[in-house]
């Protein structure tokens, strides 16, 4: 992948990492792209002077918060609609109403935060615009993330490349590596999500054993007791 990564960053250039990570950042068509791996790819790549590291820097922070941006204003504009059908299977009121008291308590968090997960970084700004999230306040944290992701991320590989001798046998495992630390907070909400499910499965699949075998028991025992009778 990181032979893959290093062919197309070389291909498309500044221009493209722009275009990606703008897509990444606030379009659904994005939301398979790669984020993190490109922007630690290319990091290392101008560390080896194959790309300008400041101009690099900059254009990661610009397309990330205006990618969001954009993200933000489509899920203002079409995930409100989207909200207000009838409630179905998959479309609730309750559901909105949660994720507005969710943004009016942890929007920092939600917008932040969220910049270091996949799926999750380009959904964020539709929901946020989707809630009715102050435009104000999105702005500023959308540009605090911006900047600690895309500045972070980037500098993370370009400093790989200037400190570690000989840095091509690292790089594919440190890109898998970040890959799963992004990755892992993912998990982590699904376990905790679905904990009490897994916790029921687990004890409906012990309880058989647990109420069958003590019947088995006394059926077994049953037959002993009436042959000592005289």
């Amino acid at each position: 992948m990181g032979l893959d990564l290093r062919d197309l960053i070389e291909t498309v250039g500044l221009i493209g990492i722009f275009i990606i990570v703008f897509a990444e950042s606030g379009l659904l068509v994005g939301i398979m792209l790669p984020g993190d791996s490109l922007l630690f790819t290319a990091g290392f790549m101008a560390s080896q002077d194959l790309l300008s590291f400041p101009p690099l820097v900059v254009v990661v922070i610009v397309a990330a918060i205006s990618g969001d941006a954009v993200g933000y204003w489509f899920g203002r504009r079409v995930g409100r609609r989207l909200y207000a059908r009838p409630n179905s299977r998959f479309f609730k009121q309750s559901h909105l109403h949660a994720a507005e008291r969710f943004y009016a308590k942890h929007g920092w968090k939600a917008i932040i935060l969220a910049r270091f997960v996949p799926f999750a970084r380009t959904l964020a700004p539709m929901i946020a615009g989707a809630t009715a999230m102050n435009y104000r306040t999105f702005t500023s944290f959308n540009i605090i993330g911006g900047i600690g992701w895309g500045a972070g991320v980037t500098t993370g590989g370009y400093l790989l490349g200037e400190t570690i001798p000989d840095p091509d046998k690292y790089l594919l495992p440190v890109i898998a590596l970040v890959i799963l630390i992004s990755l892992m907070p993912t998990f982590i909400h699904l376990l905790r999500e679905h904990r009490g499910r897994l916790r029921l499965a687990l004890r409906e699949r012990k309880l058989p054993w647990n109420v069958v075998m003590p019947e088995a028991t006394g059926t077994a025992e049953a037959p002993a007791s009436e042959t000592t009778t005289p």
